[in-house]
């Protein structure tokens, strides 16, 4: 039963996913003068993509996947970046329904990802004056997780550690350009993969490699209260109460004086502290004073799906195995789109065999529910039935 996700990849808000993929074009705007650009919506970036935006958002991966067959037999896609953003949506719609072979078979058809030909001034008729890669921060990002997925975890390890580098260059040049909105853009993009590193590490219990990983980034004035976070979470791992304390406190601390920085907004970074707050009453098993803080979360931020997953838990610890159900089963009906994820299906149906005899066949109501209102991707193993 979880508590704090280890990575982004654990989060369920379907929001992230395509996000991920349109920062990858970000670029083509944010290195244009607002006042002059030629790029009013999603649609002026790419052939239709507003409507693989929404289908990503809404985890119709099924859809995209017909929807790029249909653009590619009709041959739709009619410049070189189309091609590329159309494949990054592909490549991870198929990751997210765990076809990885396919995943990795539409990757290779590519050549390396910094060749010439995905370079915008390669083609100076199709853009004039635009120089740089086209190449989606997306599609970066998934050729060094379907290694992963596929079992080859030293290889995707690698591609990460590759892809920090790429990331962390890109951030000082900017800086030297004196370009702020790219810098921001490709902090939080540094934050991305360092939390994706994070998480595959920790899923093997290498705690060491995490915090030289943290003391590292954190070192070079990356003062985002989620890696801080981060690091209090490794520190508690590794039974450093006391760091993770001091950890948690300097995030309250930036906050109060307006320094924190990052990618998190001002609910989120509100959130957090609390959030952090309540894992130390946890570690303390003040199970009461955790739920309070968690509680300030939820009437936040309905939708903080850690919190209300949390505080049902809190009381389940504390034998109000009643209210802890009516909490996960209230943030489904309110919000099925976010609290909808695996971990809070598997922990509402360990706290249904735990409180009702016939728990099969409450089960079995929820999966059917599930079954009408889940995204693709989601894993129906989680019920347990």
């Amino acid at each position: 039963m979880e508590t704090e996700p280890p990575s982004p990849e654990s989060h369920s808000h379907r929001t992230s996913d395509s996000e991920t993929l349109t920062s990858g074009i970000e670029e083509l705007t944010i290195s244009s003068d607002p006042l002059t650009s030629q790029f009013g919506s999603l649609n002026d970036l790419a052939h239709e993509l507003s409507s693989l935006q929404d289908l990503a958002a809404r985890g119709s991966w099924r859809s995209i996947l017909d929807k790029v067959a249909r653009a590619r037999s009709l041959s739709l896609l009619q410049k070189p970046h189309d091609h590329l953003i159309y494949l990054s949506y592909n490549v991870l719609a198929l990751v997210k329904l765990r076809r990885f072979a396919e995943a990795l078979a539409e990757l290779d058809s590519l050549e390396d990802l910094d060749s010439s030909q995905y370079r915008y001034e390669s083609y100076p008729s199709v853009y004039p004056n635009r120089t740089g890669s086209m190449v989606p921060f997306s599609l970066r990002w998934l050729h060094a997780l379907i290694p992963i997925k596929m079992g080859e975890r030293q290889d995707g390890l690698d591609r990460f550690y590759e892809l920090l580098d790429f990331v962390q260059s890109k951030v000082k040049d900017k800086e030297e350009k004196n370009l702020d909105v790219s810098v921001n853009l490709w902090k939080k993009r540094v934050v991305f993969v360092i939390n994706c590193i994070i998480g595959h590490h920790l899923s093997n219990k290498e705690f060491g490699v995490c915090l030289t990983l943290m003391n590292n980034l954190l070192s070079e004035d990356f003062s985002d209260p989620a890696l801080i976070s981060k690091l209090g979470y490794i520190q508690m791992h590794v039974g450093d109460i006391e760091g993770a304390k001091r950890s948690f406190n300097q995030i309250e601390e930036m906050v109060k004086e307006g320094k924190s920085s990052g990618s998190l907004s001002e609910v989120e970074i509100k959130n957090l502290v609390n959030r952090n707050k309540a894992l130390v009453f946890l570690v303390g098993k003040d199970y009461l004073s955790a739920v309070r803080e968690y509680e300030e979360c939820i009437e936040r931020d309905d939708s903080d799906v850690v919190a209300i997953n949390n505080k049902a838990l809190c009381l389940m610890y504390l034998r109000d195995l009643a209210d802890s159900i009516k909490v996960l089963e209230n943030a489904l009906e309110r919000v099925p789109t976010v609290a909808l994820n695996e971990t809070v299906i598997v922990n509402l149906c360990s706290m249904y065999e735990l409180a009702y005899v016939n728990h099969s066949e409450i089960k079995r109501t929820l999966n059917n529910w599930i079954a009408r209102v889940a995204p693709d991707d989601f894993d129906s193993s989680s019920t347990r039935i």
